[in-house]
């Protein structure tokens, strides 16, 4: 009998797209990307405090640039136009003060609940206690991880509300 063989039959590449989701999740905090949205979320408020008597002052021009070229290189956009930019820094300003709030206290926790130790808490009242290991723990686990993990999204849609909101205030001619 002349039997033929089939090639075996190779399963098409499968990725794993939960490991590729978790291994985002965790690297995204040590990117470029996460620390100039951070940047930009603290440098937009002194900026924009700045432009504003620049702009009274006759500098229209350059107050728009400063705040253009903020754009462009923390978060990437290019903003076509050459408006003042006075508009934008008195509008912007109540948004950006919220960001830079949320940020400083979000990445402020990571350090803070990681070296819970350090601030001399009493275990026995503590969240995670009444040991001391259960309420390290409880802090560096939820409080130091989970912001560290946490808070690279959170500024993803700060910045994303912040770009928006630039793009048309700024973005004219």
């Amino acid at each position: 009998m002349d039997t033929v063989r089939e090639p075996p039959v190779r399963k098409p590449y499968v990725r794993d797209d939960l490991a590729v989701r978790a291994w985002q999740l965790v690297r995204e905090p040590f990117t470029a990307g996460t620390w100039r949205r951070v940047a930009y979320a603290l440098l937009a408020v002194p900026v924009a405090l700045a432009a504003v008597p620049v702009a009274l002052l006759g500098g229209r021009a350059a107050a728009g640039r400063w705040q253009r070229g903020l754009v462009r290189r923390l978060l990437g956009t290019r903003l076509p136009g050459s408006s003042p930019g006075v508009r934008h820094a008195l509008l912007a300003l109540p948004l950006n003060l919220a960001v830079a709030a949320v940020t400083l206290y979000g990445w402020m926790v990571v350090p803070m609940n990681i070296g819970w130790p350090l601030r001399g808490g009493d275990p026995a009242t503590s969240w995670g206690g009444p040991t001391f290991a259960g309420a390290w723990a409880f802090h560096a686990v939820l409080g130091g991880i989970g912001f560290l993990l946490l808070m690279p999204w959170v500024g993803r849609a700060l910045a994303a509300l912040q770009l928006r909101l630039a793009t048309a205030l700024l973005a004219r001619p």
